[in-house]
C-alpha cells in the first residue's frame, strides 16, 4: 500500500477547501497554468479518451467576452478572478485515439459509428477532467470557484465558433477571499450515500 497524504494535504484538497465567489488582486502566472495542466492530464479517463479542452481566460478582452455569457450572480466572480477556466468538450475527441490509445487500433470507430456512445463518453470523461483540474489547482495552492451559471450557446459562439468544442462548465482560479464565502453546507453521512456489499 502506498503512503497516504498527510492531514495537511487532505485539508488542502478537501476538508478546508471551499468554492470561492470573490478574489484577491493576485495574478496567476502562465507557468502555473502549464503546471496545472501537467498534473490534471494524468487523471484517468475511459480508453484514455481525454475529451476535455481548457481555455484559460485571462486577458481583459477575453474576460469581457466571457462576462457577457454568465448569469448575473457570476458577473463579479468572473470579473474579479485572475483566471476563469472554460472546461470544454471536444465532440471529435476520438480523432486523437490512435495516438492516445495505440494498444487498440480502430478504437475511434466505436465513437464514430455511435453518436450516443460518443456523447455520453465525452460528457462523463470531460467532467471527470474538470474535477481533476479542481484538485490539481488546489494542490498547487490555488482556490477554485466552479460554476454552471452561464449560457452555453453564448460561450460556444464566443470562444468555439467553427470548432467541435462545446462548453461544459467554468471554474474561476486564483486566491479567494472571505467575501461572500458562504458557510459550508452539510454533506450526506456515509450510511446515507454509501453501501458496502
Amino acid at each position: 500500500m502506498k503512503k497516504a497524504l498527510d492531514d495537511a494535504a487532505l485539508d488542502l484538497l478537501f476538508r478546508e477547501a471551499r468554492s470561492y465567489n470573490r478574489w484577491a488582486a493576485e495574478s496567476v502566472s502562465d507557468e502555473t497554468l502549464h503546471r496545472l495542466y501537467e498534473l490534471l492530464k494524468f487523471g484517468p479517463t475511459s480508453l484514455n479518451t481525454t475529451p476535455a479542452r481548457f481555455v484559460f481566460v485571462k486577458s481583459a478582452e477575453s474576460k469581457a467576452k466571457l462576462v457577457a455569457c454568465v448569469s448575473p450572480g457570476n458577473l463579479v466572480k468572473v470579473e474579479q478572478a485572475p483566471v476563469t477556466a472554460i472546461i470544454a468538450m471536444d465532440e471529435k475527441f476520438y480523432e486523437k485515439l490512435p495516438a492516445l490509445f495505440p494498444k487498440r487500433p480502430g478504437a475511434a470507430s466505436l465513437f464514430k459509428e455511435d453518436a450516443a456512445v460518443a456523447q455520453v463518453t465525452m460528457m462523463r470523461n470531460a467532467t471527470l477532467q474538470g474535477a481533476y483540474l479542481i484538485l490539481a489547482a488546489r494542490a498547487l495552492g490555488l482556490d477554485c470557484g466552479p460554476m454552471s451559471g452561464f449560457d452555453n450557446a453564448k460561450v460556444d459562439a464566443a470562444f468555439f465558433a467553427g470548432t467541435p468544442l462545446k462548453s461544459n462548465f467554468l471554474c474561476a482560479l486564483g486566491t479567494g477571499t472571505s467575501e461572500l464565502l458562504f458557510p459550508r453546507n452539510p454533506r450526506l453521512a456515509f450510511d446515507e450515500a454509501c453501501k458496502i456489499v
